[in-house]
């Protein structure tokens, strides 16, 4: 599948979430996500800023925007980490389009 700046995404149903002592752990909870079923998956500061925003309604383009105004960067230095790391957690089923 081919991450789009158009589309949006959001965490799949397949994964929980949860903050712990300020690290975001994302574990799976279903077969077939990441690469063990047991696998626990932790982001950054960066990412997590980005999986705060993975709504199903943002466009990834819109993620940008806003990152790049939190952050005051320029979006062309965002995308390609957001792209990135979709890019990733699409492959690993984390999150899904919509």
């Amino acid at each position: 599948m081919t991450v789009s700046l158009d589309a949006s995404y959001r965490p799949s149903p397949d994964v929980v979430a949860r903050d712990i002592e300020g690290e975001l752990i994302i574990v799976p909870i279903a077969s077939g996500i990441g690469d063990l079923e047991d696998e626990l998956y932790t982001l950054n500061e960066t990412g997590r800023s980005i999986w705060d925003k993975l709504d199903g309604k943002m466009t990834l383009s819109q993620v940008i925007q806003s990152l790049s105004e939190e952050f005051q960067a320029l979006p062309g230095e965002i995308e390609a980490d957001v792209l990135g790391l979709i890019e990733e957690l699409v492959k690993r089923k984390i999150v899904i389009e919509g």
